[in-house]
């Protein structure tokens, strides 16, 4: 299994595209090779059956260009951070190896989110104590910890430690996430309407990395909260940076 620079984990499926899929768009634009992980199918979801869900976040992963998503297929609603699903994580995290894992917002909306957050962000620092042993197709694996893990801003407005420019991934950053179909914006639907379900949340998306690039003086960004302190080598990183 080859190494990852990037492993998004998300709660449910779109997750990732609406939390952070412009920034890795653009990683993959600069050929980082980017993987993600769903940690459910999104099974309690009001809208579209879990085959439905699977088939909508492999086409996003095309949209995307994705070295690999995968689907730990933990209880949606109903996961919680023990040991057996943080030893899930570690797995995962050591046969990939990421430099720098995305994990959901600490604190929001769905309950789930922030559960995800607490459990992906133990996990990582787990991963890299040697005497933690775990094993992948019978073959020991080796502690790995990643350098960063960031947290993606979703529903509840969080405030973000540093923010990247998406301006030039915008666009397919909304085309992945209609790529979940079921869940969002159909006029042919005949479905429940939930939250995320009406034209106004996709205005919603825009309007929120509209804001965050206004701070920074671009068209879009997405934001990221960090508890480890992000550090520059030399001022010209600042003097550098035309934002």
């Amino acid at each position: 299994m080859q190494k990852l620079d990037i492993l998004a984990f998300g709660a449910h499926p779109d997750d990732i595209e609406l939390g952070c899929g412009g920034t890795l768009l653009g990683a993959i634009a600069e050929g980082k090779k980017v993987g993600v992980i769903d940690l459910t199918k999104g099974e309690l979801g009001t809208r579209g059956t879990t085959s439905q869900r699977l088939k909508e976040a492999q086409l996003a992963s095309e949209v995307m260009g994705l070295t690999i998503r995968e689907n730990l297929g933990m209880a949606d609603g109903f996961f919680i951070n023990d040991k057996e699903h943080q030893f899930a994580i570690i797995e995962t995290i050591r046969r990939f190896k990421p430099t720098i894992i995305f994990c959901n917002a600490p604190e929001d909306r769905h309950p789930d989110h922030g559960r995800a957050a607490s459990l992906v962000e133990e996990a990582a620092f787990l991963s890299g104590l040697t005497k933690i042993q775990t094993s992948h197709n019978g073959i020991a694996q080796e502690a790995w910890r990643p350098t960063q893990v960031f947290h993606y801003i979703q529903s509840r407005s969080l405030t973000p430690n540093f923010v990247v420019d998406i301006s030039a991934h915008m666009d397919k950053k909304m085309e992945s996430i209609l790529a979940h179909s079921s869940q969002f914006y159909d006029p042919n639907s005949i479905e429940p309407e939930t939250f995320i379900s009406g034209t106004a949340f996709l205005e919603f998306v825009k309007g929120r990395a509209k804001e965050l690039g206004q701070q920074i003086g671009v068209q879009y960004a997405e934001g990221f909260i960090t508890k480890k302190l992000l550090g520059i080598g030399t001022l010209d990183a600042i003097i550098q940076n035309k934002t």
